[in-house]
């Protein structure tokens, strides 16, 4: 798929920002397609769904995390199927969806609220998931998450 021209990409930009600008067909279909992966990747990690992770995940899969920790598929699949984090919460909001060619991103918000080993925890970051069009499909290639953030007052 050859990468959409400077006002095609603008009118992506646009329409995954609910502007009047309209996106093809195709576009919005991408835009969906991506989106509705990211849910269903999150929904996955709260409920420790090391299949549907794998499903959705690359095989050369990394998450940057906002402390500089590199983690790979195999790590985040462990992690899953060893359920020592059980999720109350693992809620993106503000998520938006943007699409260049082959290429998606995904941004949003997320509330993270459970407990390790035992120990609660609650806190939000901010994350960016990028997704590749590959010959199986999209893929979740590159997570990168931010530091959590400070506490509302």
């Amino acid at each position: 798929m050859s990468r959409p021209s400077a006002l095609a990409s603008g009118c992506l930009f646009a329409a995954s920002l609910a502007s009047p600008c309209a996106a093809t067909a195709g576009q919005r279909e991408d835009l969906t397609a991506i989106e509705a992966l990211d849910i269903r990747y999150q929904a996955a990690v709260k409920a420790n769904d090391a299949a549907t992770m794998a499903d959705i995940l690359d095989d050369d899969f990394v998450l940057i995390s906002g402390r500089g920790q590199i983690s790979d598929k195999a790590a985040l699949l462990r992690e899953a199927r060893d359920a020592r984090t059980v999720y109350e919460r693992q809620d993106a909001s503000e998520r938006r969806v943007r699409v260049w060619g082959d290429t998606g991103v995904v941004t949003a918000l997320l509330w993270l609220k459970g407990k390790t080993d035992g120990v609660p925890f609650e806190y939000r970051l901010w994350y960016s998931d990028t997704y590749a069009r590959t010959a199986q499909g999209w893929r979740y290639v590159l997570g990168q998450a931010s530091l959590r953030l400070p506490d509302a007052p």
